[in-house]
């Protein structure tokens, strides 16, 4: 049982994950290769749609971005992110993907959540208009618009976006390019089919070597003096 006083921070606010396939992909995509990229830190937290409660005490202040980023914090799992009980730290990143149902309304209430929390870094894609936005802290209270995007690298994350027609690619700090599970999956099977060429090539040459030294020895022939 609840004490009558206990205050309830729910892990779930009820909303899908995502609108439709395309945002649910994107935010996937961009959720999964933040998890490569940082899988040998352990002090380094990403989430997908997880609640973030910035302040102790007022469960209705809450936002659950699509991507967010937390240096200094466990990878543990956490039913929502209460930031009193992660030494006060907000995520420094964070990322939305919108979908039609999104309003200026909203994104603008957003982001003035993310300024007055402490984001550093707050990037913004529209994927059905190819529009990416990006917003960069310039003090204590206000998160900067991004001029220029395109070949953008986040100070944070070491990350790179580019726009190459109507599509955005974002790249690691290595330049590789973020993958999907589809293209990861695909790889995975290509090296499979010619790591299982490889043996059936290497068995088809011992039989004919067993072949042949059969032959020699029928001939009175050692094949190991050859």
């Amino acid at each position: 049982m609840l004490a009558t006083n206990e205050i309830v921070y729910p892990d779930s606010d009820g909303q899908p994950m995502a609108d439709n396939t395309k945002q649910f992909q994107w935010i996937t995509v961009i959720k999964t290769n933040l998890d490569w990229l940082f899988r040998d830190d352990e002090r380094v937290f990403v989430a997908g749609d997880l609640l973030w409660y910035p302040v102790e005490g007022n469960p209705k202040y809450r936002v659950a971005p699509d991507v967010m980023v937390v240096f200094g914090r466990s990878k543990d799992d956490r039913g929502s992110y209460k930031q009193w009980l992660e030494d006060d730290l907000a995520p420094q990143v964070v990322f939305e993907i919108l979908s039609p149902g999104n309003t200026e309304g909203e994104m603008e209430r957003k982001l003035q959540m993310y300024a007055r929390c402490g984001v550093e870094e707050y990037y913004i894609y529209d994927p059905d208009r190819s529009i990416l936005k990006g917003y960069q802290r310039s003090d204590d209270f206000f998160l900067d618009r991004i001029e220029l995007m395109d070949g953008w690298t986040s100070p944070r994350l070491g990350i790179s976006f580019r726009l190459i027609g109507d599509e955005l690619q974002i790249t690691h700090p290595d330049g590789r390019v973020f993958e999907t599970f589809d293209n990861v999956a695909t790889e995975r099977d290509l090296l499979l089919t010619d790591k299982q060429q490889l043996e059936a090539d290497k068995q088809q040459l011992e039989i004919e070597k067993h072949k042949r030294d059969a032959k020699l020895r029928e001939l009175g022939i050692d094949p190991d003096t050859l």
